[in-house]
């Protein structure tokens, strides 16, 4: 996902981005939590907060963390909406990408790329919080129970309540 496609960028610059816990910290708006929640096609989502601690060179930082948020789902059983918190551990790899253009480790099953010196980790808070929505969402505490027919019952014995009586 590229930062034109989706409603929740942050970039940050590689060469001043800090070091260590509590590194960067995106907390999306209400706006954002509203235009993701349309792209991720679910009700609602509130309080979406990322934390990432940055470690490493430049050239290949590792990014740890936590993307917490209340998203509201619609239940597969019920078709009610329930809300649910999520909280989706984060660790990625990233490389300077632009060392890499032309060599032929451009097509070689890499780290995520650091575009231009630059992450965004909004788009990163949003991938991973979508990677933690329950692609099949059932309501707390609700249990499905499968309808069963009798043990004697067949197919068309419905059809032969309505066949009249023989003499």
């Amino acid at each position: 996902m590229r930062a034109r496609d989706t409603p929740l960028t942050r970039l940050v610059n590689v060469a001043r981005l800090p070091q260590g816990q509590d590194a960067v910290t995106v907390a999306a708006t209400p706006a954002e939590c509203a235009a993701l929640a349309e792209d991720f096609r679910i009700p609602a989502i509130r309080d979406l907060v990322g934390r990432f601690a940055v470690d490493g060179p430049t050239s290949r930082l590792t990014v740890t963390g936590t993307v917490e948020g209340t998203v509201t789902l619609v239940c597969t059983v019920s078709l009610e909406p329930f809300e649910t918190r999520i909280s989706e551990p984060v660790e990625v790899t990233f490389t300077d990408a632009d060392r890499l253009a032309g060599t032929d480790a451009e097509d070689a099953d890499i780290p995520d790329p650091i575009v231009g010196g630059r992450i965004d980790f909004g788009v990163l808070t949003a991938e991973f919080l979508a990677l933690g929505i329950d692609p099949y969402p059932r309501r707390p505490g609700l249990v499905f129970e499968a309808v069963q027919a009798g043990e004697d019952a067949k197919p068309f014995d419905a059809l032969r309540r309505l066949r009249p009586e023989e003499p």
